[in-house]
């Protein structure tokens, strides 16, 4: 029901014989974002827990500070704002992926993707819109969360790593966040349209996230650091961090960029194949 009404702005367009813009390609998509209850309800969960996890890691790394090594102490110390983030990120980021996956591939498993299809036969501009409004509403979710989640933790870390958002790469990082989610929102999306399957494309993106990236950690030598270093999320996740730390092999928005560009060969891929496959 949702979908058929958000679809009614382009089938409108089409009846009427006009080719439907852009514009209204995306007042469709935020239709239908905002309309989906679960989407909405999910996001507001998301920054409630983040922000609390936030809290609470932050406390428990004030309580053991004595217990922790000094390279441990060293680390928080040099880069307090991403020890902050870093905190509550885990979590925002599995949410993101889940999110991004469903967008699209939920209307495949119910069907409801054929009619943004039969209103649009270009196909192309739905995806299109489809992702700036997902990307956009990740952004601002993001941005909320990870600004949020620093003035929660810089009090708390202030006795013994202070940080102020006026202080070097600190508002870089901080901001630099909500862009990483963002990004990674529209990674996922791609995988999804790439799939069509909700559960399949799901199990590949955190799959991608929590398993493939870590073991590429412990491949030997300089390639196996390599290889690391430019998977989508250890690379876009530089951008979180205050300082550069030693043996980096990419720097924060050069890690960004890495991860901007696997998402961007992704959404071409999706794109080719939302072109030529049937929905």
């Amino acid at each position: 029901m949702t979908t058929v009404t958000a679809s009614a702005p382009t089938s409108v367009a089409v009846a009427e014989g006009h080719r439907p813009s852009f514009g209204r390609l995306m007042l469709s998509e935020w239709t239908k974002i905002r309309s989906v209850r679960s989407t909405i309800w999910s996001l507001a969960v998301l920054v409630v827990l983040t922000l609390v996890f936030t809290a609470l890691f932050m406390q428990m790394g004030i309580a053991n500070w004595d217990k922790s090594s000094p390279s441990q102490q060293a680390e928080m110390r040099l880069d307090p704002t991403g020890t902050i983030l870093g905190s509550g990120i885990l979590l925002s980021q599995l949410a993101v992926c889940v999110l991004g996956v469903m967008a699209i591939a939920s209307e495949y498993s119910t069907g409801m993707i054929r009619a943004s299809l039969l209103a649009v036969p270009r196909r192309v501009p739905v995806l299109a819109a489809k992702g700036a409004v997902f990307g956009l509403l990740v952004l601002a979710v993001g941005e909320l969360t990870a600004f949020s989640s620093f003035f929660i933790g810089a009090p708390i870390l202030d006795s013994k790593a202070p940080v102020a958002i006026g202080d070097p790469g600190v508002l870089r990082a901080v901001a630099g966040c909500g862009l990483y989610l963002s990004l990674l929102g529209l990674f996922a999306l791609a995988v999804g349209a790439i799939i069509r399957h909700t559960a399949a494309s799901i199990t590949v993106v955190i799959g991608f996230v929590l398993v493939i990236t870590p073991m590429a950690g412990l491949l030997p030598g300089s390639v196996g650091k390599h290889i690391h270093a430019y998977l989508p999320t250890e690379a876009g996740f530089m951008i979180t961090q205050q300082h550069a730390r030693a043996g980096d092999l990419l720097g924060p928005w050069q890690g960004l960029g890495v991860l901007a560009l696997w998402t961007a060969v992704l959404l071409v891929v999706a794109a080719a194949l939302l072109r030529r496959r049937d929905a």
